[in-house]
């Protein structure tokens, strides 16, 4: 299938949202609970699998299905159509606060390998697939399992990034050390691997785990300060109805205060 050319524009600073512009005819795919809003002449269709196989066979559908549900995604993707003669607008919003980071796949090879959480959307034409980690350490520890999934196409592609993004390119052999939940997504040139921290007290009470990953150039590495694991770990701690506590905020009343301001 043929990329469609889309205009775009990303609005927000901290909870972001991409709006495309469609031509008549052209079509954007969306992940599952993406989509913001769009105006009237656009029409939404829930395709079964990769909707860049929608015009092949039933077999093809079915592999494209597979790969999304190996992924952890759902087996559907949504396609939202330009039925209208004009050009029309469909908006995408990120899940929680960070980037939403615009990939043209044809300036870095045609293919991008992501965290499997982090695609928002995508112009039609681009293929969702699922790339395997090359070595057993990396599935086993990496945080994100074996499998990352894979945009391919010529393309433009909008990826989200928790917290502030970084953007880096690597140059031949350079290595860079990351926390494994703060990798959003690099080119197939880099090689990706997990290395142990180095020593069994920094790993018990480093505060940083066990591994971190490694980046080795050449090639483009895409990261994100605020992982949603991360984020998701500070609520948990800090919500009292789910175990946790309320020691930053110093109260010196303790439960007493707690029921004076209506938080029990």
């Amino acid at each position: 299938m043929s990329m469609d050319v889309i205009d775009y524009e990303i609005f927000g600073s901290d909870m972001q949202y991409v709006e495309i512009e469609l031509d008549p005819g052209e079509a954007a795919i969306g992940e599952a609970g993406t989509m913001m809003m769009m105006q009237d002449g656009i029409e939404m269709e829930t395709v079964f699998g990769d909707a860049s196989a929608q015009d092949r066979g039933f077999m093809s559908k079915l592999l494209g299905a597979g790969k999304r549900l190996i992924t952890g995604e759902s087996l559907f993707t949504t396609v939202y159509h330009n039925r209208a003669s004009m050009k029309r607008r469909v908006a995408f919003a990120a899940p929680y606060p960070g980037k939403i980071v615009p990939v043209d796949l044809s300036e870095i090879g045609g293919t991008y390998l992501c965290q499997k959480d982090s695609f928002l959307c995508a112009a039609r034409g681009v293929s969702l697939g699922i790339g395997f980690q090359k070595r057993l350490g990396a599935g086993l520890f990496g945080g994100e399992g074996f499998i990352l999934q894979k945009l391919e196409g010529d393309g433009l592609a909008f990826v989200h990034a928790g917290g502030t993004l970084l953007c880096r390119d690597l140059a031949p052999g350079e290595v860079l050390r990351v926390d494994t939940g703060c990798v959003v997504g690099f080119v197939p040139s880099v090689d990706f691997d997990i290395q142990f921290v180095g020593s069994i007290k920094s790993a018990l009470f480093g505060g940083e785990g066990l591994f971190f990953a490694t980046l080795r150039g050449p090639g483009r590495v895409w990261l994100q300060s605020l992982p949603l694991s991360r984020l998701a770990n500070r609520i948990v701690l800090a919500a009292p109805a789910a175990g946790g506590s309320r020691r930053e905020e110093g109260s010196i009343l303790g439960g007493l205060g707690n029921l004076l301001d209506g938080d029990s």
